[in-house]
């Protein structure tokens, strides 16, 4: 009942932020990205790395607006700063000795939780509907968590990726790939007037990459030799732990839709 309770409120608040409009948006990656991060500290040192959070919040917060807020700023000219800043400020601040890999993690964490963050405020701002494109994203990730679960824990018998997530089945991530087509079908396809072939192809696109990405970060924990991310959300561990799932599918959602020439 407590992780009923809590997913509802964290889920609550998420589309009450996209409803509230850009601002609230904004808000919400600010929020939760921030939280994503602070959570990546500690699983990056348990990794072998600690991230050094002078490099990994500024990029992420730069990499989380760039294509919006900050789109006139020269990614190239920050990730070269990043590059040279960063590796040169090794030289003399502490832990030194392990500044190649501290760097790395820095610099892979703000790409891991920034990135996506973008493509999810590339895709609200997008022609025509990117309301609808973003809602529908996050409901597709929410119906692949909730059926691969039920289906999983249900009927499930086969083991995927055992040694990263034992209770990970094949009949879970098949159901919870199909709840996703089903889920941004209706979305796109039903509401926008999207082609009913392109819906299920994006669709598909959300359901494996919310696999992917569940997977990566339990990866990161079994590294890290945690269970969860943290403790903020009561039942479910950290925030990252609930934003596994939504990370990558954003970035797919937008590359398919502006190569089909859906959005704009």
């Amino acid at each position: 009942m407590v992780r009923i309770l809590s997913g509802s409120i964290f889920l609550a608040l998420v589309i009450a932020g996209v409803y509230a409009g850009i601002y609230g948006v904004y808000a919400l990656v600010v929020i939760l990205a921030g939280l994503a991060m602070w959570e990546f500290l500690g699983l990056s040192e348990g990794m072998g790395s600690r991230a050094p959070a002078w490099l990994l919040f500024p990029l992420g917060a730069f990499f989380a607006f760039s294509g919006t807020v900050l789109k006139h700023f020269d990614v190239n000219l920050v990730l070269s700063l990043t590059l040279v800043g960063g590796l040169a400020a090794f030289l003399v601040v502490p832990g030194r000795r392990q500044g190649l890999g501290r760097w790395a993690m820095g610099l892979a964490g703000a790409l891991y939780i920034g990135m996506p963050f973008n493509y999810y405020l590339l895709l609200y701002t997008s022609k025509p509907s990117g309301f609808v494109w973003t809602l529908f994203t996050i409901l597709a990730v929410v119906a692949n968590d909730a059926a691969g679960l039920l289906v999983g824990s249900r009927i499930g018998r086969h083991p995927f990726f055992a040694t990263i997530s034992p209770h990970k089945t094949v009949e879970g991530a098949v159901a919870g790939v199909l709840a996703s087509v089903i889920v941004m079908f209706i979305g796109v396809s039903l509401i926008v007037g999207v082609p009913p072939v392109y819906g299920i192809l994006i669709g598909a696109l959300v359901g494996v990459s919310a696999l992917v990405g569940d997977l990566v970060e339990s990866q990161m924990k079994r590294i890290a030799e945690v269970k969860d991310s943290s403790h903020l959300i009561p039942g479910h561990g950290g925030v990252l732990d609930r934003l596994d799932s939504i990370l990558f599918p954003p970035i797919l959602v937008y590359f398919a839709a502006t190569m089909l020439h859906l959005i704009h």
